[in-house]
């Protein structure tokens, strides 16, 4: 007897959130660090995969399979949310696979981004690595073996990077190594992987808090600081001898096709190089212009140039100390908080702290930048500081980098996206950097209507950030298209603005190695402008500016083009159904 398949039996192509769900658990097994930070327990003990050709391909295949079952979907079958759902998880697919056209695992990590400080940062007991029972401690001894390995890993492939000239600038390497050496010493009070050992479990008996410590204090000096110390011996004696003298990735083979990919992944745009310096030499000239007017309204009688050397000599514009430093930011917070309303009607739930940036990364790392609160609230949003240098900290940067950093920026719209329950998992979570960094400079521009920018010397200090991520466009393509050299992209830097040039150093070196990245401030804002522009001259009176804002970031992240054409179709038809 032949059995008949009703139409219901037949197989159906996979839902489309489900298909996330599947692909966003099974992806974590590529990155173990991610599961820790997201709150995934069930791979605390496991470092990241050793950097082999087999791991890479093996990540291909995966990424193609997912986007093999995506395209059996029909995306005229789905609702609105689930169109843009698909429309996001497609583009993110088809960016990743292309991103194994370049060798990126010859750059591993960098002064920037990397294992080397993501592990230091979980093993210090201050991050998403637990440390309050038996098997957190033995679970993070496994992790660190992972480390190991991976680190073995690590300097086999860039050491067949250097056979292949595809290695960091010199100057980079040296910054790496920097960091490096502050994980090298065997003492508990300079060395913040011993700090775990200072709460260990209060259910643990003397003899069990005995043997676990020697344990771990084993594993930290056999297995961590025995890595950190072998990686650091590669890059000083054998890999900073082969480091290129260039700086951009346009002098390695195939380097500008790379960097060109670079530029759509970041800035999910398609204009060229060449249109993205002529508009950032454009914007840096009318930002200057406007900061003469500055100068004019401060009645400072020298030239733009003696202005800018006047503002870096004055210790009037500079904290004294990190206490006060703290204590600005930490005033402005409460001034732009009581003032937000009238610019949203909706805030997220999270708050946020002010903090400095650890001192063994300070030196490296960017002059501040936000940490996103924790998933279950307990844990805040955290705007951090960098108090390294206080002469890169100028008094008149304190109202536009709050806006930025915090609230509306960094603060307002990732925690908002965090929290947006209508958003599947995957958008609550994703980001595109031209959306994130545009709306944090958007946010900027927002200061005046939120009651700052009252002191001339205050808007001075907006333009000193809109005239960096202007000068952004002009060096990193000066700089990865055009063959500008580290010391050339300084200079042009220096003399567009009064940056400290420790600042201006840690702007071009961060250039260098994360090419494009820079590019999706300036482009991203235009693009919030532009449809602002577009909404309010469309609609009249009838532009709500906190309906405008609700409507581009209730839905998350977007890569511009989507978003554009979302807000286009909100204006036009107002009557969206959710």
């Amino acid at each position: 007897m032949t059995h008949s398949v009703s139409q219901s039996e037949k197989a159906q192509p996979p839902d489309v959130n489900n298909l996330i769900a599947a692909f966003s658990s099974e992806s974590l097994k590529f990155n173990p660090l991610k599961a820790t930070l997201l709150g995934v327990s069930d791979y605390n003990h496991l470092f990241l995969p050793e950097i082999t050709l087999t791991n890479r391909q093996k990540e291909v295949d995966f990424l193609k399979k997912y986007l093999k079952q995506l395209k059996n979907i029909s995306p005229q079958k789905l609702t609105y949310q689930e169109q843009l759902t698909y429309e996001l998880f497609k583009h993110d697919l088809e960016i990743a696979i292309e991103s194994f056209d370049y060798p990126s695992h010859y750059l591993p990590f960098n002064q920037i981004f990397g294992a080397h400080n993501a592990f230091a940062l979980l093993g210090s007991g201050e991050s998403a690595q637990p440390f309050r029972t038996l098997r957190d401690y033995e679970r993070f001894i496994q992790r660190a073996q992972g480390f190991s390995l991976w680190v073995d890993s690590a300097i086999n492939t860039m050491r067949e990077g250097a056979q292949k000239g595809t290695t960091h600038p010199e100057a980079i390497v040296k910054k790496i190594a920097a960091q490096l050496a502050a994980h090298l010493s065997y003492s508990p009070s300079e060395n913040i992987f011993y700090q775990p050992l200072q709460n260990l479990p209060r259910s643990l008996s003397v003899h069990e808090k005995y043997l676990l410590a020697s344990r771990y204090q084993a594993t930290v000096e056999n297995t961590i600081i025995a890595s950190y110390q072998k990686l650091y011996h590669f890059l000083v004696k054998e890999y900073l001898p082969l480091s290129r003298k260039t700086a951009g990735y346009g002098q390695l083979e195939n380097g500008q096709n790379w960097y060109r990919f670079l530029v759509r992944q970041y800035t999910t745009s398609e204009l060229s190089t060449e249109e993205i310096h002529r508009l950032g030499l454009e914007e840096v000239k009318r930002i200057r212009n406007e900061m003469t007017q500055v100068k004019e309204q401060l009645e400072f009688e020298g030239s733009l140039a003696e202005f800018f050397s006047y503002l870096r000599q004055n210790n009037d514009y500079y904290f004294n100390s990190e206490a006060e430093l703290l204590n600005a930011y930490r005033g402005i917070q409460e001034k732009i908080h009581g003032q937000l309303y009238k610019l949203f009607s909706f805030a997220p739930q999270a708050s946020y702290v002010v903090k400095t940036i650890p001192s063994y990364r300070a030196q490296a790392a960017p002059g501040a930048y936000y940490q996103s609160p924790s998933l279950d609230g307990k844990v805040p949003g955290i705007f951090y500081i960098n108090s390294y240098n206080l002469k890169a900290q100028p008094r008149f940067l304190v109202e536009t980098l709050s806006l930025h950093e915090a609230a509306p920026g960094h603060h307002f719209q990732i925690a908002i996206q965090q929290e947006s329950s209508h958003l599947s998992s995957y958008r609550r979570f994703n980001s595109y950097t031209s959306f994130a960094e545009g709306w944090a400079l958007y946010a900027e521009s927002l200061g005046k209507e939120l009651g700052l920018f009252n002191d001339p010397i205050m808007w001075y200090g907006r333009l000193v950030d809109e005239q960096l991520r202007a000068m952004r466009l002009v060096v990193d393509t000066g700089i990865h298209a055009k063959g500008w050299s580290r010391e050339k992209a300084i200079a042009y830097m220096m003399e567009n603005s009064s940056m400290a040039r420790s600042d201006v150093v840690a702007e071009v070196e961060r250039y260098m190695v994360i090419p494009a990245q820079a590019l999706a401030y300036k482009l991203g804002e235009r693009t919030f402008q532009k449809l602002r522009t577009y909404a309010s001259s469309k609609l009249g009176k009838d532009f709500d500016i906190r309906a405008f804002h609700k409507e581009l970031l209730i839905d998350g992240s977007l890569p511009l083009p989507i978003l554009e054409r979302k807000l286009k179709t909100w204006v036009n038809s107002k009557s969206f159904t959710r």
